[in-house]
This record gives C-alpha cells, sequence and structure tokens, in this order.
C-alpha cells in the first residue's frame, strides 16, 4: 500500500468516527450529569426520606359529580410560631385549596378574576356583609359562584422533643489511664489506642414532634353565612441522627416537611367537603 492510499483510508475511518460520534450526540439528549453519590448508601438513605415528602394525590370519592362554582379566599393563620410564619402566608394555603378543589371537580374561580379588588371581596365575606358581596357576585364569571371557601391554621406547636447520645471521651480516658497504671509499655500502648478508638465515638439522635390544625369554612356566596365548617390535625415527626467512629461519620435527617404537612391537611378538608358538601 502506497503512502497516498494509506492517507486516505486514515482520513475515511476519521471520518466515520466523527459521523458517528455526532449521529450518537444528537439522537441521545443530554438532561444533566447524574448525581456523584447516585447509588450509594447515602443516597437511598436520602431518597427513602424525600419519598416521604413527595407529593401523594388523594382520590376523592365524588370526583366523578362536578362540584358547584367557588372561590378560596385567604384565611387566617392563628399562629405565633416563627418557623412557620417565615415558610408560609395564607396565600400559599389558599393555593394548596385551588389545587385540590380543582382535583375533586369543583368549579374553582381563581382569585386573579377579581383583580385590585380582592382585598375588599375578602372583607366582605370576612365581615359577613352580603350587600357588599352581592355588587362582586354580579362581575364576570363571579355570578355563577354558590360557595366562599377558606382554610385557617388554627395550631403549630411543637409538643414533644427527645435527644440522646453517647461521647466516648470519657471511657477513652478511663481505657488510657488504665493501660498507663498498667505499668507496662504493652499496657501503656494497648491503652493509648483504646483512649483513642473509644475516645472518637460519638452518637446523636434527636426527634421532634409537632401538631398543626386547620379549619375550614364554607360561606354562601350571595348571603355571607357560614353554612358549615370542619377541623383536623396532623401530627409531624422530624429526626435527626448521627454517628462518628474513628473518624468514619454517618448522619441522616428527615420526615414530612411544614409544606407537606399543609397539603396534606388541605386534602383532608378537601376530602370532607367532597364528600358532605358537594
Amino acid at each position: 500500500m502506497n503512502a497516498h492510499n494509506f492517507r486516505r483510508q486514515v482520513a475515511l475511518l476519521v471520518g466515520a468516527v466523527l459521523a458517528l460520534t455526532i449521529s450518537t450526540a444528537i439522537a441521545q439528549p443530554r438532561f444533566g450529569n447524574p448525581s456523584p453519590t447516585a447509588g450509594s448508601e447515602t443516597s437511598q438513605r436520602a431518597n427513602e426520606s424525600a419519598d416521604q415528602a413527595v407529593y401523594r394525590p388523594v382520590e376523592y370519592v365524588n370526583a366523578s359529580k362536578k362540584g358547584p362554582a367557588l372561590i378560596v379566599i385567604p384565611g387566617e393563620i392563628k399562629s405565633s410560631n416563627a418557623t412557620f410564619l417565615q415558610k408560609f402566608t395564607s396565600n400559599n394555603i389558599a393555593d394548596f385549596a385551588e389545587v385540590e378543589l380543582s382535583a375533586a371537580n369543583f368549579q374553582v374561580l381563581e382569585r386573579s378574576n377579581l383583580g385590585p379588588v380582592l382585598k375588599e371581596f375578602e372583607l366582605a365575606y370576612n365581615l359577613g356583609d352580603p350587600q357588599q358581596a352581592r355588587k362582586f357576585l354580579g362581575m364576570g364569571k363571579l355570578k355563577s359562584t354558590k360557595y366562599v371557601v377558606k382554610f385557617d391554621i388554627l395550631k403549630t406547636e411543637q409538643v414533644a422533643a427527645a435527644q440522646q447520645g453517647f461521647d466516648g471521651r470519657a471511657l477513652g480516658n478511663i481505657a488510657g489511664a488504665l493501660g498507663a497504671f498498667s505499668g507496662s509499655l504493652g499496657g501503656a500502648r494497648a491503652g493509648a489506642v483504646g483512649q483513642v478508638a473509644v475516645g472518637s465515638v460519638h452518637t446523636g439522635e434527636s426527634t421532634g414532634v409537632w401538631i398543626i390544625g386547620m379549619r375550614y369554612k364554607i360561606i354562601n356566596a350571595e348571603t355571607t353565612e357560614q353554612l358549615a365548617q370542619g377541623y383536623t390535625e396532623e401530627k409531624m415527626e422530624v429526626g435527626a441522627k448521627s454517628t462518628s467512629v474513628l473518624g468514619v461519620s454517618q448522619s441522616q435527617q428527615g420526615g414530612v416537611s411544614l409544606d407537606t404537612m399543609v397539603q396534606r391537611l388541605v386534602q383532608k378538608s378537601v376530602w370532607e367537603i367532597d364528600s358532605k358538601y358537594k
């Protein structure tokens, strides 16, 4: 084979490899790099904790039946808990409620239809002012509104907390002292090893339990009279655990988040509304 033919075959081979590489890149789009710990033990534990907070749809018993037109107004949060108030506003809860009531096949009219008069609309129903409320019911899509629904948070409190742990430094110091007291070189060395090994053991575990309570109210859109109400509570547990031995550490924390807990309370309330008042 002469030099010209050899260079020609090399060029063809390089071209084929480049074409295959380009076609593969086009055929297999990239969606981001996987986590470097994917499939590991820490990944499995983290995903098990995260699975508890994943949204779980509810099968509402009367979802096949179309519900009346309603609008959700932001309720009240009667809690002084700083952690809860930092994460939530009454609008957040109303958003969750709109999602779940729509899933239950109620005709949910968006609050955005009220535009700048939303505050006045809320005030009319919170004060029970039928004359003011009727002014709004003549506005466009609001004419068909039958119910006004609101969800209030009445309780958010940490009712219990417990923690326990072990620190091996004290026992390690005792092991070292016993080794030194033995008077032999081997005993001193063994004591030193024991002091390091036992002293490196640290474990900790803590658990907190919260109770969150929610009330819903169903209001007649025309008369502003309260037609029904209900109350439900949920218990939320949050925990953390850590272990460290000879420089090898392991920790895990998890539990249902406040967001998930509030959404589940909304789901329980909507399930009751769907079951009793559709």
